[in-house]
């Protein structure tokens, strides 16, 4: 085995532990470190949640032997940090351990990071080995990375369309009491799955007052994101579910509405104003971006969904395709874009799909 293939194996370990702190770790990116001596990994760990301790201590600090991490070499995904922040720069750490040998997935590009961490450790006599496994490493923390590198979360759209190719059937024409449900049990614990690792949640309007979702992770052991609601012209009221305290709201509306900044009184909810008619988007991002959003999932109706493919602002869509049939209703979202993979759910397909020319702020 060369010494590629050896740091590819070893670097992999780092990714597959790094993917354990998915939905805990935002803002910060997933991180995993292994240490290796004698060709045997003599610590391991990863960062498993905001605010505590980094995948880099944690992997020193399993080391049961501290003598022989002089003698050793550290495996990370991504750069050690350089910086002070709710706990000291790793790369400092590392550096004054002697560890002589580091080898790292790929540079943070966060600007308070962005190689300083590198030249900390090569200025204090580490031999330092970078872009091992870089793809897979980008690809693990492409919230973070999207974040930091387009001032804006990452977008996955997502929803579910019949066999023949509705979201919906038209409220406006039939009853609202006709079931609806396009896919099955499964499905639904993994869209809640999904919301448990992402920081936010879209809908739009129409989708809250036809459905009245709560939007949570209700059926899965996780954190709840942060609902963001487009009410432009503020036409919902504190009865809609998601403005229960089950999780923060945020309210996005239009300037012109600005008179009725105190009608949602429930501490969690928060409104923002914005002209919908200019950049609305970046105006969106904007906001999101203050507020430290890395990741959006956009469960919104046809729509919200359409708007965002139209203005190519979206990173992953994740379409489920159900057996049963409308017949006639709201049409699904036209994407345009070749499929990534195809998995079944049940009964149900799910199709991902990857933005390769996304909008870049």
């Amino acid at each position: 085995m060369t010494n590629r293939t050896l740091h590819e194996k070893y670097m992999q370990r780092c990714i597959d532990l790094a993917g354990l702190g998915l939905g805990n770790t935002a803002p910060n990116p997933m991180v995993g470190s292994i240490i290796v001596y004698n060709n045997n990994i003599i610590g391991e760990g990863y960062h498993t949640k905001n605010g505590e301790a980094h995948a880099e201590v944690n992997a020193i600090d399993s080391v049961t032997d501290k003598s022989l991490l002089s003698k050793s070499t550290l495996y990370v995904n991504l750069e050690p940090c350089s910086h002070y922040g709710k706990t000291p720069p790793c790369a400092n750490l590392i550096s004054n351990l002697g560890i002589p040998n580091v080898i790292i997935g790929t540079v943070d590009t966060a600007s308070h990071v962005s190689g300083n961490g590198i030249k900390i450790l090569k200025e204090s006599g580490c031999k330092v080995t970078t872009r091992v496994l870089e793809k897979e490493s980008r690809e693990l923390n492409k919230r973070f990375f999207t974040f930091h590198e387009k001032n804006r979360p990452y977008v996955i759209l997502k929803w579910a369309q019949t066999k023949d190719g509705f979201i919906d059937i038209e409220r406006g024409y039939e009853s609202s009491e006709r079931p609806t449900w396009i896919t099955n049990e499964y499905a639904k614990k993994l869209v809640h799955k999904w919301r448990s690792e992402e920081q936010s949640i879209l809908v739009g309007t129409n989708t809250v007052l036809a459905d009245n979702p709560e939007l949570t992770t209700r059926n899965w052991k996780g954190h709840n994101p942060l609902r963001v609601i487009l009410d432009r012209n503020l036409k919902l009221d504190n009865k809609q579910s998601v403005f229960n305290s089950n999780a923060e709201t945020l309210v996005i509306a239009d300037n012109s509405t600005k008179t009725l900044r105190n009608k949602y009184l429930n501490s969690n909810v928060g409104i923002e104003f914005v002209d919908y008619s200019n950049n609305f988007y970046h105006q969106l991002f904007d906001i999101l971006h203050n507020k430290r959003i890395q990741s959006i999932i956009v469960e919104g109706g046809e729509k919200v969904l359409s708007s965002f493919i139209r203005n190519n602002i979206w990173d992953e869509a994740r379409i489920f395709y159900g057996n049963n049939q409308f017949n006639k209703g709201v049409n699904a979202p036209n994407i345009g874009v070749k499929e990534l993979k195809r998995e079944r759910l049940g009964g149900a397909k799910l199709t991902f799909i990857k933005n390769t020319d996304t909008f870049n702020q």
